[in-house]
């Protein structure tokens, strides 16, 4: 099986391979539209700022290459984010792929505590509707860092819960995405990539 891990100007995308080598997947990490329209399973991580982001993609043509892919993708984090349709970080046009609107996290102030953005930290993760949580338990923990979350929607198929519910992640067709970084979420973060690898 041929996994490809699309390389572009974010961070987080060796964690992702390491993450892979330590479940004996060996990945390529590459840019060429070949090697990744060729690929079984595509993996499109990211820690970033979008409209940056976005503007590189569409440089380099890889916004186009994304959605046209027919296997199976796998956005993280904010390889997630644009996956969806648009992003206030930077009020950026993103690839359209899921049905929603990226949104800042906005802190709230309560009688007992502060909450803080960026969410930061473990969280748990319910409400599971894919394959890509199998051998999961609800309320499984997983690791998160972003200011920005997807509301939770019709292509959502977990949800956590920071100030309010969002997308933990999401599945439309072929495509996969967490807000979570699977690579930094231990054992339940491996099970995800072996289920995206195996299952999906």
């Amino acid at each position: 099986m041929k996994v490809v891990i699309i390389k572009y100007n974010a961070g987080n995308i060796m964690s992702v391979d390491y993450a892979l080598q330590r479940l004996g997947i060996e990945a390529e990490v590459t840019g060429e539209k070949e090697k990744i329209r060729s690929a079984d399973k595509v993996i499109f991580p990211g820690v970033g700022e979008a409209s940056t982001t976005m503007h590189y993609l569409k440089k380099e043509g890889l916004d186009k290459l994304i959605v046209s892919l027919k296997q199976p993708v796998l956005g993280i984090c904010l390889g997630m984010q644009l996956m969806c349709k648009h992003s206030e970080e930077g009020n950026t046009a993103c690839l359209g792929i899921f049905d929603e609107n990226v949104k800042l996290f906005v802190p709230r102030r309560g009688e007992e505590n502060i909450t803080k953005v960026p969410h930061m930290g473990w969280n748990s993760l319910h409400s599971y509707k894919s394959k890509l949580f199998d051998d999961l338990n609800d309320g499984d923990y997983v690791y998160f860092v972003h200011s920005f979350y997807a509301a939770a929607g019709i292509d959502t198929i977990a949800v956590s819960d920071y100030i309010l519910p969002f997308s933990a992640a999401l599945n439309k067709n072929n495509f996969y995405a967490t807000q979570f970084h699977p690579e930094k979420s231990g054992p339940v973060g491996a099970q995800i990539l072996k289920n995206f690898i195996e299952k999906c």
